[in-house]
């Protein structure tokens, strides 16, 4: 079996044929690169026999699916006889509303957010980030994605980053469960199958699919990804309202999904001196060891997305004593390394936290060392700083590097939880 890597194709030298699919799968390779530099020959062929044959079916499917989107393109490009592909208009992250309910969702606003939502859903089944729906479907030889310059290593072309691919589905499902539209089902029923195929052998997923390479190949927790999809496949399994479309069989294969991804979460979490305690962001799809991202993002423990991965294990009914004893822990480790005696306030313009001992202030660092759990703060320099302070002063801030989310999850998620666990009262 051979793994491509990536090629450049002239193709200023090329005829203007027809386009057919061998043309288009050559177009392709010319814009995609189709094998992961995380999951190499090499390291497939150092696993376990069995293991080895479902990853290498798993880099076909990818290196498949890839070749398809970027055909598609193509072959849009040669039959409107564009120089090159469009680029996508760009947009903010896809986010439904809260408080809209099934009059919004059978508006003319909706109709017109799902014509365009559905004309940018790859053909391998997903969705890009940043997209800029608001102005309109996409138009015939306009790329997937906003994320790459037409001509450039595709990028972000299907991922569930900041959200993706799940949003557009919840947004579908809800545009279905109340106009009945068929198109939405349809597309519904092919994100799930995108997703279900963008599955790791061991249960985990990758922050892009296909494959295109470096971070995104890992198993990513980092910004909920995958605790998103964990999210979505455990409505399908208790059989809410807005997935009555679906058949016994897809059912059956989304809660086979679920099971082989929850037994990777429990897998990825972190055991100090024999103690559990939270998740990394992301993690190497063939070993599960803790991996590291940007510069920014170096291997540590997670204080939000522990946070995030809590809330959605505790609304998991009747489970099981490895699940129970995976949520103490997180719940005592969130506990354990809570900070206190800090202010946040603005100077010059930029967040500090001030150390104020009287104040009621409880945060959570983004980023714990992955060894003692003392909170970290890396830089965009490259450098792992001990105070948010030594690290605001030397580098531009990007996102949160403390947080009060979890404080819900330690406190009401976990009352709520211990209620539900404690079963009905008996009068």
């Amino acid at each position: 079996m051979s793994y491509p890597g990536y090629r450049q194709v002239d193709f200023q030298k090329q005829q203007p044929l027809r386009m057919t699919r061998s043309l288009a799968l050559l177009f392709a390779l010319a814009f995609t690169r189709v094998i992961a530099d995380q999951i190499t020959p090499d390291r497939l062929n150092a696993l376990p026999e069995p293991e080895q044959a479902a990853w290498k079916r798993y880099i076909e499917r990818s290196q498949a699916g890839a070749l398809t989107d970027a055909a598609a393109v193509q072959a849009e490009v040669v039959a409107n006889k564009l120089t090159n592909a469009w680029r996508a208009p760009s947009g903010g992250d896809f986010k439904l509303p809260a408080k809209m309910d099934n009059v919004w969702y059978a508006w003319k606003e909706a109709k017109q957010l799902a014509d365009a939502v559905l004309s940018y859903q790859t053909p391998t089944g997903g969705w890009s980030k940043h997209t800029g729906y608001s102005r309109g479907p996409r138009k015939p030889g306009m790329q997937w994605t906003s994320q790459n310059e037409p001509g450039q290593k595709s990028h972000y072309v299907a991922t569930f980053d900041n959200r993706s691919t799940t949003e557009e589905m919840y947004f579908l499902a809800a545009v279905w469960h109340a106009t009945k539209r068929e198109d939405c089902k349809m597309g519904f029923i092919k994100g799930l199958n995108f997703i279900l195929t963008a599955q790791f052998p061991n249960g985990g997923w990758p922050q892009v699919y296909p494959l295109e390479g470096d971070y995104h190949d890992d198993i990513t927790f980092n910004d909920d990804a995958m605790t998103r999809i964990l999210e979505l496949l455990q409505a399908i399994k208790r059989n809410e309202p807005y997935y009555a479309f679906l058949d016994e069989p897809l059912r059956q294969k989304a809660a086979v999904a679920l099971e082989s991804g929850l037994r990777c979460l429990l897998r990825a979490q972190i055991v100090q001196a024999g103690t559990k305690t939270g998740w990394c962001a992301q993690y190497d799809p063939l070993t599960l060891q803790p991996a590291a991202a940007r510069k920014m993002e170096p291997v540590t423990l997670s204080g939000l997305e522990s946070a995030r991965i809590l809330s959605f294990l505790m609304t998991i009914t009747n489970p099981a004593p490895d699940l129970i004893a995976s949520i103490e822990g997180g719940l005592n480790w969130l506990e354990r390394v809570k900070i206190t005696g800090l202010a946040k306030t603005k100077l010059s313009g930029k967040t500090v936290y001030e150390t104020r001992p009287a104040s009621t202030e409880v945060y959570w660092a983004r980023f714990y060392n992955l060894t003692n759990s003392q909170p970290v703060f890396p830089g965009r320099d490259g450098i792992i700083y001990s105070t948010h302070a030594e690290m605001a002063a030397r580098n531009k801030l990007g996102y949160d590097y403390l947080s009060t989310l979890p404080g819900s999850i330690v406190n009401n998620g976990q009352k709520k939880w211990r209620k539900m666990l404690a079963g009905p009262v008996k009068k």
